[in-house]
């Protein structure tokens, strides 16, 4: 079974390169400034509920270890300035349009089109598939909420479930949802916030395991279990 999962992750994970011009064309639309013309601007309630929205997957985590601010406040920073800039004031956009712009690059085609608090959004291909791996990054998140959640007053050593397929479900769903939102909006505000993020993460895995590591149990289950996928 666990091979099933990972060929399948390494399916899905091949697509960009199958549809290379989808995504080099959606890439080199949102970073030559040309997104000016079609971006979404001053709709605050969009901002609002997404920042809302997303910031709330980090509450859980506060149960789970000591919190780390630094790490929650960057998390914050990329969920606020990331839906400022697609719904509000696109600061970057403007910023990369001024020196960057380029007449001769068309709108990407986008096949799926539809309305969202009165507002119409339409997704190219490399947007439905940060959307994919939004909503898979978001399935972990959840599933690995409820799993530990099931087995908080135990205190011992989760490894069923999720956690038989990945020693850290959560944050690789975290490090899925920065991806999903580098694939759909490659602006400078992900493109700096996502290599930031994903280190974070990492380094946060590797620190639980140094902790978890005096457990022998944890030794055994290391060995079985992949580190992320």
């Amino acid at each position: 079974m666990k091979w099933i999962f990972r060929l399948l992750a390494c399916i899905f994970f091949v697509i960009p390169f199958v549809f290379f011009d989808s995504f080099y064309h959606h890439f080199t639309f949102h970073l030559s400034g040309n997104l000016l013309h079609s971006v979404i601007q001053n709709e605050w309630p969009m901002v609002i509920i997404n920042i809302v929205l997303f910031c709330s997957f980090l509450i859980p985590l506060f149960f789970r270890r000591k919190i780390n601010w630094t790490e929650f406040s960057l998390v914050g920073a990329f969920f606020i300035s990331l839906f400022i800039e697609m719904y509000g004031i696109p600061l970057t956009v403007y910023f990369v349009g001024r020196f960057m712009s380029t007449e001769n690059i068309a709108l990407p085609s986008t096949p799926i089109v539809f309305n969202f608090l009165g507002v119409a959004i339409g997704m190219t291909i490399p947007m439905i598939y940060g959307s994919i791996l939004m909503l898979i990054g978001t399935t972990l998140v959840i599933i690995g909420w409820i799993t530990l959640y099931k087995n908080l007053t135990t205190h011992t050593l989760v490894s069923q479930g999720i956690y038989n397929y990945s020693r850290h479900p959560q944050y690789t769903g975290f490090i899925l949802v920065v991806l999903g939102w580098l694939f759909g909006w490659p602006t400078l505000i992900t493109l700096f916030f996502a290599p930031i993020l994903i280190f974070t993460y990492i380094r946060v895995c590797i620190i639980e395991e140094r902790e978890l590591s005096k457990n022998p149990a944890y030794e055994d289950y290391r060995k079985l279990v992949p580190f992320l996928l």
